[in-house]
This record gives structure tokens, sequence and C-alpha cells, in this order.
């Protein structure tokens, strides 16, 4: 038998500073990894994401992860499920997993946190962006992804763009 070491409880503290992680451009934004799979014990995945204003993440579906959304600055529009929900800085929302979900971003841009339970979408987010040059977002020549082979990568890991 074979154990799973990212389902084995960490038994050490993790301390990432404020301008340390795993730093990537995703879908024209800054997406810093702060807590893996490994670093958890396989309980969570922590992104924090900042986004241009305007910025709209792709319909997509997870089948193996929740996600929680915790907006730090601006603001943004959500749609989950049938449901459309407007958050501001300090709001929480939650996107249960099997559940259709994207989101809009206000005017002024926003940064916020992505927790995804359990731990494991951060290999999503590596297979899917480049490292970022630097802690801003990437220059506005970047090219968008090719979202038809990002659909293929994607499915590997339970999840569904539904673009």
């Amino acid at each position: 038998m074979t154990v799973d070491a990212t389902r084995v409880q960490t038994k050490l503290p993790v301390k990432i500073n404020r301008d340390e992680g795993d730093a990537r451009w995703w879908f024209g934004c800054l997406a810093v990894i702060k807590a893996t799979a490994a670093d958890t014990g396989g309980q969570m995945t922590i992104v924090e994401i900042t986004e241009a204003p305007g910025a709209e993440a792709p319909l997509h579906v997870h089948h193996r992860e929740d996600e929680a959304f915790w907006l730090l600055e601006g603001n943004a529009t959500f749609e989950v499920g049938d449901t459309v929900i407007e958050a501001s800085a300090g709001d929480y929302l939650f996107a249960p997993r099997d559940v259709p979900h994207r989101f809009t971003v206000g005017a002024s841009g926003c940064r916020m946190l992505f927790i995804l339970t359990p731990g494991g979408f951060e290999e999503v987010l590596r297979a899917t962006s480049e490292p970022a040059g630097a802690l801003v977002l990437p220059p506005p020549s970047t090219p968008m992804p090719d979202f038809a082979r990002i659909a293929e990568i994607v499915r590997g890991y339970g999840c569904e763009l539904l673009v």
C-alpha cells in the first residue's frame, strides 16, 4: 500500500512572506501561489490573484475542488450557477465543486485569494501559466492563451472550460 504524501498531516509550520510565492502570469493576471497541497498535507491551495480592471474569468467548473474567493481589494461580479453575486473588498464567497462559475472584475481591478480544497490546484495553474517576470500584471502585449489547448490540459486535472 502506498501513501499519498500530499495527504499526510504536515508537521511543520509554513510561512510565505508578503512578496514571496510562486509568481505566475495566468490568463492576463498575476497569480502568486501561497500554499500548496505539499505545504498543507493535501488540505488546500491558496493563490493570491491580482486582476486588471474589467478582466473576466472564463466560465469553468472544478470537479475535484471547492473554490472560495476572498476579495482583498477592489470588486468583482461572480456568477456561481444561476446566482449573481456582487462582491467587494472584505467579502468572501464560496463556489462548490461541480457548479460552473466565473467572474468579471470591476473598474478599479481587484486583488483576491483563491482558496481551493482539497489541495492540488497549483498544478493546474502551473500547467496553464508562465513564470512571472516580476510581481506585476503581465504586459498588455502578452497574448491570451489558446483556450482549446488549455481546455485539453485542464480536463486532465478534473476541470472544464465551458467557453
